[in-house]
């Protein structure tokens, strides 16, 4: 049997996603192939994993024709598809699923793509509202229609040999510490400027965090976070302070990097979930978003947000133009939130 399967577009929602991957994969074994289709800028993510047998890599807009729809189509109906699950919601799945040939289509039923489904799930709701849930149960769901046993709810990942040099090259470039005294932090965010903690603010925890508990801090960045990353570094204005900025930006140091950290300070975006994935206590600072949908349900981690009437709004930028539930969220607060993981880290080492 072949199964395809629509992975998320996000980073973070990836992540999320492989709990359901290891549910297939452990349910229909190697028999059945399985095959992930998600975008070429995820192609590293779930490197070292046996989840999945084959990946085709999809963007609508690349440039490259094999990435776009028709080859897509043309490739589903070649390989004779007899499942696609669709993970993201959107219309556009449905109707490649559907003039891929794909026998069976199954997928929640939102955004007018019932007709295009054999099988429709319907999402959670309270009084006719969709409900906030996980996004790890959301997709469990969808494992669970194909028959999957109950499985795990513990984000999983693994990293190659190879991006292990990488990141031993990193170490060795920044004069890192290797006894478990990095501190990641995550100061990007894909989705818009709503979700940024103030380089500032960053930059008076990194200073805090090196300065008062000897720890060593990286502050991790994407191509397009270099000048953030740099700034942040500049601002803090510690020899125990350092950035990915003039290192290999790949996803695959990246999660090694990630892995051999001892805790990551992050906003509300993808590098949050790599970091939960091996297993690394996470603090969130939240703005715009509720901790509901992103919840890593199986590590560690302290979600922070302040109580204000506009927490929540889901909105890229701020509509009131202050920004108060980033700006007023203080590195003291973070720190003390940094010193109770480190405390409860110390704790379960020594027990």
């Amino acid at each position: 049997m072949n199964i395809a399967i629509f992975l998320p577009n996000w980073l973070g929602d990836l992540v999320m996603a492989t709990p359901m991957l290891r549910a297939i994969r452990r349910n229909f074994g190697m028999e059945h192939r399985l095959i992930g289709i998600f975008r070429p800028t995820l192609a590293d993510v779930l490197a070292g994993t046996n989840w999945l047998d084959e990946q085709w890599l999809f963007n609508p807009r690349a440039k490259r024709p094999q990435w776009r729809h028709w080859a897509l189509i043309h490739r589903m109906r070649e390989r004779r598809i007899d499942i696609a699950l669709l993970l993201p919601n959107s219309l556009r799945a449905a109707v490649l699923a559907r003039l891929g040939g794909a026998r069976q289509r199954i997928g929640y039923c939102r955004y007018g793509r019932g007709p295009l489904l054999t099988h429709k799930l319907q999402s959670p709701r309270i009084n006719g509202r969709l409900a906030d849930a996980p996004m790890v149960d959301y997709y469990l769901k969808l494992a669970e229609a194909l028959a999957c046993p109950p499985e795990s709810r513990r984000l999983e990942l693994a990293t190659l040999e190879e991006d292990e040099r990488s990141a031993d090259r990193v170490w060795d470039r920044l004069g890192l510490r290797t006894d478990e005294q990095v501190i990641a932090f995550n100061p990007g965010s894909a989705y818009g400027p709503a979700r940024f903690w103030p380089s500032e603010h960053f930059a008076a925890l990194a200073h805090l965090v090196a300065e008062r508990l000897d720890q060593d801090v990286l502050v991790m960045c994407g191509p397009k976070e270099r000048l953030l990353a740099q700034d942040i570094v500049r601002l803090a204005n510690h020899p125990r302070v350092f950035s990915m900025a003039d290192q290999p930006l790949d996803l695959g140091t990246a999660k090694a990097c990630i892995r051999r950290s001892q805790l990551m300070v992050s906003t509300d975006s993808g590098p949050r979930h790599v970091a939960a994935a091996f297993g690394k206590p996470v603090i969130t600072l939240y703005g715009p978003t509720l901790p509901v949908w992103s919840e890593n349900p199986s590590v560690v981690a302290i979600n922070l947000r302040l109580e204000l009437p506009c927490i929540g709004c889901q909105n890229r930028v701020c509509p009131l133009t202050h920004h108060r539930c980033m700006q007023d969220l203080t590195p003291d607060m973070v720190f003390s939130s940094v010193v109770r993981l480190l405390k409860k880290q110390r704790a379960a080492c020594a027990a």
